[in-house]
């Protein structure tokens, strides 16, 4: 980004106002990156600056939620650390291969993965669990984290928009717990696959530190905002907000993939 643009007041306040908005989103069902990285596309940012940036920005928005979900006892670290270490090693993989290949495919791609998953989310009634218990501790449970972790660590790590809303959906549908545990799962390994894409982008030397910092400050106060709401008035807030979120994000995805 030139200078000018960086010094530009109304390209400043329109881009942290985006991010607070990206940070409520992402605390309650993710998908925030759907407005914060074509926002940076547009203020002049090179692609793989912008993803680079995203991650910085994101960080501080995912890190401020999984805390928050943490202390509402939401969200067990050494249960779920099989998706930790998987999620950590998908997004590595995924932001070294991204700076190498096109996204092209993926951007094609998402609009449709994006659509099932909004139709399943808004028709399929087994995705409402009532279940505040975390599933019995098996080789099958470990080998779902291991997958879902390297898939959407990969995803996140190569592209990233709605890594949060496909965390919550899948993990609804895996473990049968109700969606504010799955919430929960969602915005602590979107943090890792942010922090760990973050420092993969940063090695690459794509990432503009003052405007990744200066979002990131905007998305952190939206993400304390989100999630206060996200805990407080649980699955009856989230769902619909979700599924919202989800269909919004798949016409704007679809729009500028296919247009």
């Amino acid at each position: 980004m030139s200078l000018e643009a960086l010094l530009d007041v109304n390209t400043w306040i329109t881009l942290c106002g985006i991010g607070f908005i990206a940070g409520f989103i992402d605390a309650i069902a993710g998908g925030g990156g759907m407005l914060t990285i074509p926002a940076l596309l547009t203020s002049g940012l090179p692609p793989h600056i912008a993803l680079g940036t995203n991650k910085l920005a994101a960080s501080f928005g995912s890190f401020t939620a999984s805390i928050a979900f943490y202390r509402k006892k939401l969200f067990n670290p050494h249960f779920w650390r099989y998706s930790i270490y998987a999620t950590a090693i998908g997004a590595v993989i995924g932001t070294l291969i991204v700076n190498y290949l096109s996204t092209d495919f993926l951007e094609k791609a998402l609009p449709i993965i994006i659509v099932f998953t909004a139709l399943y989310t808004i028709f399929a009634k087994n995705i409402i669990r009532d279940s505040a218990e975390l599933p019995k501790h098996t080789k099958s449970l470990r080998v779902k984290q291991i997958v879902q972790g390297l898939t959407l660590g990969f995803y996140d790590g190569a592209a990233g928009p709605g890594t949060g809303a496909f965390w919550t959906v899948s993990s609804t549908i895996l473990y049968k717990v109700n969606i504010l545990l799955s919430s929960g799962l969602a915005r602590s390994t979107n943090f890792v696959s942010n922090f760990c894409s973050l420092l993969t982008f940063i090695y690459l030397g794509h990432v503009n530190f003052i405007l990744g910092i200066s979002i990131g400050i905007f998305i952190m106060l939206g993400a304390l905002v989100g999630s206060h709401y996200a805990i407080k008035l649980g699955s009856k807030f989230i769902r619909p907000v979700f599924a919202i979120i989800v269909i919004g994000m798949s016409i704007n995805l679809a729009y500028q993939a296919w247009s």
